[in-house]
């Protein structure tokens, strides 16, 4: 298997914690960020396989699964175990529901930020009003996740792709200026329980450093990384 990756693409770094979870050997195929210019130009490959030219993109032998939770899906069914959906019809809805939820109500608000907050290299350039807008949505989403996680573990019946997809969401909201308050100790827990795994914690270290990279002025090439 083969990964386009982009280095600080939230829905990529789904997709690397679940290979890493699943513990499945994938060769990565970074291309190239810089803060100026996002992801432009984009290579010939991503141009090619995709209709968007968006990465995530996993390509198996002839097989390309483009978007994050389709290749959840895929690698959930080509390698079932260790699970990262739950058993049971009405769990799995759930936690397809709550995965949905952290990529399309909670991120686009953090999207806001990385928009007003990352790309912006001077402070005055940022829209005030529409961080502050989308910091009161982003608090409002972490009380909903608080209470969620009351008296549970997980956001399912065990850790799984809902996990994933809204830790990001919050990694990168925090990095930005909007971590979850005090007092929230569901949630501040959970996100104890999610930093300690390994494949959270290689990610959050290596996303880091490419964005101190990032920062420096440093453009991330594109070529090969390792998982």
């Amino acid at each position: 298997m083969k990964l386009y990756s982009g280095p600080l693409s939230l829905f990529t770094a789904k997709v690397r914690i679940a290979l890493r979870e699943k513990g499945l050997d994938c060769d990565l195929w970074s291309v190239p960020f810089c803060r100026e210019t996002g992801y432009d130009p984009k290579p010939a490959d991503v141009v090619r396989l995709h209709p968007q030219a968006l990465v995530p993109i996993l390509v198996d032998g002839d097989l390309v699964v483009y978007d994050s939770t389709r290749i959840f899906e895929y690698l959930e069914e080509r390698n079932p175990t260790p699970p990262l959906y739950p058993n049971g019809l009405e769990e799995r809805v759930r936690c397809r529901e709550l995965e949905a939820y952290g990529d399309e109500i909670f991120f686009p608000n953090v999207w806001t930020l990385v928009e007003q907050v990352f790309y912006q290299t001077e402070a005055a350039a940022e829209d005030a009003a529409a961080v502050e807008t989308a910091q009161r949505a982003i608090h409002a989403d972490y009380e909903r996740f608080d209470a969620r996680l009351e008296g549970r573990e997980w956001f399912c019946a065990g850790f799984s792709v809902a996990d994933i997809s809204i830790f990001m969401g919050i990694n990168f909201a925090s990095n930005l200026g909007c971590p979850p308050p005090e007092g929230r100790l569901a949630l501040a827990a959970w996100l104890g329980r999610m930093n300690a795994r390994p494949s959270v914690a290689v990610e959050v270290e290596r996303m880091q450093a490419d964005v101190a990279r990032v920062f420096a002025g440093e453009r991330l090439e594109e070529g090969p990384r390792t998982l």
